[in-house]
């Protein structure tokens, strides 16, 4: 179990090769809780083997759906779902199981779920979520930390306007608008790939949803008994790419990562350019190298197209060997920052204040005990294990176990002395 493990990494500076990059975590999660939609057995390919997806397994076959994995293949049949409930001990695991709550309304017009948990960076309330699905026709009491929806008048369609592009928000309106009658309206969606990727889906199971991956989406509904199962692959996972080639700006590569769209990284592309990386493109492969200093640069997190919030930690951690003064931003989660005093006990100099971080480019780092504070601060101290003086130990990697599929695998391919170990064992 993740819990009794602890990555150690032996510091080499080696990242140079090619790596594939798995289905997409924040995809893959959605379109499963989508099959409910499907009311029958849906097949998804690219599924990433990673301790999220075996969570959101877990609530589809607790509401009944039947679920089997061959490799990266899930079937999901949803013919049998006649539970709306979702356990407390499944969603406190994670937030993302949440987004039944959307397919469980335009199915059945009442779901019951559980408040959600998942990862400790930033209070990511729930309330745009209710605000949209009312617009719907929902409604709702709290009882106990539970959700209870119910349509006494059905669902409708609605002009829902989102103050903020929330992605767990623009998703569940869209699959409850699914079967609403009439025209949907979702102005200030998230823009992000996985929003597409999940709308392609919805349409392959016979929904009308067009405009997704700008930011208003429009939905025309259709009966529920009009809704069939689909085939549907997973996108690559852009988190994961942008990762990697972090990975590679880091130590010089040069890193191919395979099984990406580029387009979905731009902003990033750009920021590892004005870095002074080498970022070659192809039709589903991107490739970071460096053979001068890093240069600082200034980031700051914005929702989709802007720069992601899930590649700050990794960018941070290039910022604080950077040639000079970076500044990151975070516009996102108020949290996210917890990476930062881990980093520092490497040996970067980095000042908090507010959602801002003054970083300042130190000569090296050494290695150390840290401890993930969440899915992708996790990953990025790895990474910087990897070009730090000596041994690394970082503890309490279930957070990477969540959204990175053999992570350490990946970077042994990659060059890298890095080893899983139970706590507490000592070297061979």
């Amino acid at each position: 179990m993740a819990e009794k493990e602890i990555i150690v990494v032996e510091g080499n500076n080696a990242l140079a090769g090619e790596v594939q990059v798995s289905g997409a975590k924040n995809s893959a999660l959605k379109l499963i809780a989508a099959a409910i939609l499907g009311q029958g057995k849906s097949t998804l390919h690219n599924v990433p083997y990673i301790s999220d997806i075996v969570v959101m397994s877990e609530v589809l076959e607790c509401l009944g759906a039947t679920v089997e994995r061959t490799d990266h293949t899930m079937t999901i049949d949803t013919t049998a779902v006649e539970s709306r409930e979702t356990p407390y001990e499944l969603v406190s695991k994670m937030r993302a199981s949440i987004s039944v709550l959307g397919p469980l309304i335009a199915r059945f017009g009442q779901a019951c779920v559980a408040m959600p948990g998942g990862c400790q960076i930033g209070a990511r309330k729930i309330d745009m979520h209710l605000v949209g699905l009312e617009a719907l026709g929902v409604e709702f009491n709290i009882d106990h930390g539970y959700l209870n929806a119910h349509t006494p008048n059905g669902l409708h369609g609605a002009e829902v306007s989102l103050e903020f592009p929330s992605v767990g928000a623009t998703e569940n309106c869209l699959m409850a608008a699914i079967t609403a009658q009439g025209h949907t309206l979702i102005e200030n969606a998230a823009r992000e790939p996985e929003i597409v990727d999940l709308a392609n889906m919805l349409n392959a199971m016979g929904g009308k949803v067009t405009g997704a991956g700008s930011s208003i989406i429009e939905v025309e509904g259709v009966p529920l008994e009009s809704l069939h199962p689909c085939e549907h692959t997973t996108v690559g996972d852009r988190i994961e790419a942008g990762t990697f080639l972090a990975g590679g700006a880091l130590t010089g590569g040069p890193v191919t990562v395979r099984g990406i769209d580029p387009s979905y990284l731009h902003m990033a592309i750009m920021k590892l350019r004005a870095m002074g990386c080498t970022v070659e493109t192809g039709d589903n492969w991107v490739r970071c190298s460096r053979t001068q200093p890093l240069q600082p640069t200034d980031i700051q997190t914005l929702p989709h197209p802007g720069f992601p919030t899930d590649l700050q930690a990794q960018f941070m951690l290039l910022c604080a060997l950077a040639h000079g003064t970076s500044m990151v931003t975070e516009n996102v989660f108020e949290n996210r920052f917890m990476f930062a005093s881990e980093l520092a006990r490497m040996g970067a100099d980095i000042t908090i204040e507010d959602h801002h971080a003054l970083v300042r480019g130190v000569s090296g780092l050494q290695g150390t005990d840290v401890s993930s504070t969440d899915l992708r601060a996790g990953a990025a101290l790895v990474l910087a294990g990897i070009v730090a003086e000596g041994e690394t130990r970082v503890h309490n990697i279930k957070h990477i176990d969540r959204g990175y599929e053999d992570y350490c695998g990946k970077l042994e391919q990659l060059g890298a002395n890095v080893t899983r170990r139970r706590l507490g064992a000592s070297r061979e």
